[in-house]
């Protein structure tokens, strides 16, 4: 039976076509079938690997707690120099320029991605703006996130900072950033499965050495990555409880 890969959806679009060269390379690394499964939604992903469905997964941190501490999985590396980190977004043309300008009854576009939204809602307590004075309107892409700020739909935007970076030149000069977080410490990981416990040391080794694989080199490049780190237990802990402290 094939092991099954997956990648968070809030992936940048613009590199998603990188995995699919990632599970060739793969494949060729474990010398078994993989099938690449990606997902529209957080949720519909959700209940996949809740049925047990995935064994490899590239998973943001509030999935990786999940993961780790209920479904015994093990996180493997983490991407160099890519600390997940959120935006809060407004039009450019918004007379807005600072968090503190920000006033009740303010209309956010976020995402079903936790750990940025809960960011977002902490960055945004400098305005004395909490859930009692701020509505939402919850998007499945960082994409439809500006979007809805473009449209006017919304007078604010939660991005994490690799999606907002990632979105068109075009795109992101008709918004501008009010804030960003600075946590450093909180990541996307890659997490694998119980079915895949007999490949973790190899693949690991494999991972981190990519860099200096003349066929790996490519692969990390078309991911837009820069290579792969080792993520220690106790970083993993303390990234895990981090994230539970801010969700609590």
């Amino acid at each position: 039976m094939a092991l099954n890969l997956s990648v968070s959806p809030d992936f940048p679009p613009t590199h998603l076509s990188g995995w699919f060269i990632f599970n060739t390379w793969l494949q060729r690394q474990l010398g078994e079938g993989v099938h690449l499964e990606l997902y529209d939604s957080f949720e519909q992903q959700r209940e996949d690997i809740r049925a047990g469905k995935l064994d490899l997964i590239y998973a943001n941190p509030y999935d990786a707690s999940m993961l780790v501490r209920e479904l015994g999985f093990k996180v493997l590396v983490r991407p160099r120099n890519r600390a997940d980190e959120t935006v809060i977004a407004v039009r450019a043309d918004d007379e807005v320029t600072c968090v503190e300008d920000l006033a009740p009854g303010l209309k956010v576009a976020t995402t079903a991605d936790p750990d940025v939204h809960i960011m977002g809602m902490i960055m945004l307590e400098s305005a004395d703006l909490d859930a009692t004075n701020v509505s939402f309107k919850e998007l499945d892409s960082y994409v439809l996130v500006a979007k809805a700020l473009l449209n006017r739909d919304a007078d604010a935007g939660f991005f994490l900072k690799a999606g907002f970076e990632e979105l068109s030149e075009l795109v992101r000069s008709k918004m501008k950033p009010l804030v960003s977080s600075q946590i450093s410490v909180v990541h996307h990981t890659l997490v694998a499965g119980p079915r895949m416990q007999a490949h973790m040391d190899t693949l690991t080794d494999r991972l981190v050495n990519m860099e200096h694989d003349p066929k790996g080199i490519p692969v990390l490049k078309s991911m837009g990555l820069d290579g792969w780190d080792v993520m220690e237990e106790e970083q993993t802990e303390f990234m895990i409880d981090l994230i539970d402290t801010l969700v609590d």
